[in-house]
């Protein structure tokens, strides 16, 4: 597995964030849905990563700056067909990696409530995030479940 920086202008990572966002649908209604779109992603302030093998998108994972000291977890996304294979793990250890080299003292991440995302609230777990409040720019939703770490 090859994790290196990415772009929204690849078809496969375009694709990919696509489907992220359709299946944040199926499960929050849309003033809760916090996924970035492909714009937001192109902000200086989020540097995207991808996970790949040889030709073929794993997944990706982005890492947005809030402020010097705090960085967020943003657009975690697993193709389908390599879930439960530590592409995720992979990416997060490569976000945590970055933001510790950044000089953060604090990563977060918003993630949903509802049990299809007990998978991702498990592996943010086992690396360290604990629950918390929301922080900027979020505030309390049932259908969000906020997470961090000091780094």
């Amino acid at each position: 597995m090859d994790i290196r920086p990415g772009s929204v202008l690849d078809p496969a990572v375009d694709a990919l964030l696509g489907a992220h966002r359709r299946r944040m649908q199926a499960y929050s209604p849309p003033e809760s849905i916090h996924a970035l779109m492909p714009e937001q992603l192109a902000d200086p302030s989020v540097s995207l990563w991808c996970a790949w093998q040889k030709d073929e998108l794993l997944g990706c994972g982005a890492l947005k700056a809030l402020d010097a000291a705090h960085g967020e977890i943003k657009s975690m996304r697993t193709a389908d067909a390599y879930l439960r294979r530590g592409v995720a793990a992979a990416l997060l250890t490569r976000l945590i990696e970055e933001a510790q080299a950044r000089g953060y003292a604090r990563l977060s991440l918003e993630t949903g409530s509802d049990p299809a995302f007990e998978p991702a609230r498990r592996l943010y777990t086992r690396f360290g995030f604990s629950l918390c409040g929301p922080f900027a720019p979020y505030v309390e939703d049932p259908y969000s479940l906020f997470m961090t770490r000091a780094l």
